[in-house]
């Protein structure tokens, strides 16, 4: 289970979560900052991965395809949006 209302405490942009999606190796910061949240200029960096989960904001990224808990990242600043 998981929260569809992350938002980034760095960016503050919400976080987009694209199911049965993981990023290219080949995404970068610039790549996040230039394009989000624009679904059809992402789209050229997502891989198609059955049960897989592809998240962003403006400034982090990413893809999670088994079970994590993502409060124990430390790079990442994503809370709840409140619902």
């Amino acid at each position: 289970r998981t929260c569809d209302q992350l938002r980034c405490t760095a960016c503050d942009f919400r976080v987009s979560l694209f199911n049965d999606y993981i990023w290219d190796r080949s995404c970068d910061y610039l790549f996040f900052r230039n394009n989000m949240p624009e679904l059809s200029k992402l789209r050229v960096k997502m891989i198609k991965k059955k049960g897989a989960r592809a998240y962003a904001c403006q400034c982090s990224w990413r893809s999670i395809d088994e079970l994590t808990d993502l409060q124990t990242d430390q790079q990442l600043r994503w809370v709840c949006g409140k619902h």
